[in-house]
């Protein structure tokens, strides 16, 4: 995996290549896109990084098989999570089960569909070129170049991220934290109110599972450049956990899935915009 050093040596030469917009996170600084929405984006540099979990990795699944990937090309990563007002503003409803959280909030309730089909609808503005990140560019952006289970560290910590936001389950810690930061308990939060990881990105851990473009499946053997998933399949990819449920579905090499048709109120999306 890449030391922070040479992460930042990347994202330096790339910001000095391709022009101006700025953004920082953990002393670094990235070039950022902004369009007409407010949607923002940062450039992010092309690399290598260890995806999947080590065996020895707490609440680890089998699907997530250590294997190296490189991705070649730059791309914009945007910041936060789709909200409901920019969602409403392309495609004139609002579909979120938690409307009363305000048009800051992540939009949710949203399927795999619906996404690509906002996806399609932004691309017509004419400002770039959007689609949804691959499974392996997300965990890029989530690790920021580290390499442990949240990029804060390898324990849960509820004021890091909007998870165990529950009050039915007994999650007492992260409610009562919640309430202290003067959020709704049983609920998303507004996107951006816990802190970004070292790359500027907020909420990588928690507040809506976010849709990826991959269909689900094994992950391949060895080392593998640009992937982009299996050629077909049943399920889409979604990353990220949620506000319902544990950390533990947080982590940046968690995987999920789900059926492209299916809207639940703990998933929402964030894209990318394919850098010129």
């Amino acid at each position: 995996m890449w030391g922070k050093g040479i992460v930042s040596a990347f994202v330096w030469l790339w910001i000095m290549a391709n022009g101006t917009g700025w953004a920082s996170g953990d002393s670094q600084q990235f070039r950022v896109f902004t369009n007409s929405l407010g949607m923002k984006f940062v450039l992010l540099p092309p690399g290598s990084f260890t995806m999947g979990s080590p065996e020895d990795e707490p609440f680890r699944n089998r699907d997530e098989t250590q294997h190296k990937v490189v991705l070649t090309r730059p791309f914009y990563m945007q910041t936060t999570e789709v909200t409901q007002s920019q969602w409403e503003r392309i495609m004139g409803s609002n579909p979120s089960h938690f409307k009363d959280c305000g048009g800051n909030c992540p939009v949710e309730r949203v399927s795999w569909y619906d996404a690509v089909r906002f996806v399609e609808a932004l691309n017509l503005k004419g400002e770039g070129r959007y689609r949804l990140p691959t499974e392996a560019e997300w965990e890029y952006a989530s690790r920021a170049g580290t390499g442990s289970m949240f990029h804060w560290g390898d324990e849960p910590n509820c004021a890091m991220g909007m998870f165990n936001n529950n009050s039915r389950r007994g999650a007492s810690s992260c409610v009562a934290h919640v309430v202290t930061k003067g959020l709704k308990p049983d609920s998303p939060a507004p996107v951006a109110s816990y802190p970004p990881n070292p790359w500027g990105l907020f909420d990588m851990h928690g507040n809506v599972w976010e849709w990826c473009s991959d269909w689900y499946g094994p992950y391949p053997i060895g080392e593998v450049r640009d992937p982009t998933g299996p050629p077909s399949g049943q399920y889409k990819v979604r990353r990220g956990g949620s506000w319902f449920k544990y950390a533990t579905f947080c982590r940046s090499a968690n995987r999920n899935w789900a059926h492209p048709a299916s809207r639940y109120s703990t998933t929402g999306l964030r894209l990318v915009r394919e850098a010129d």
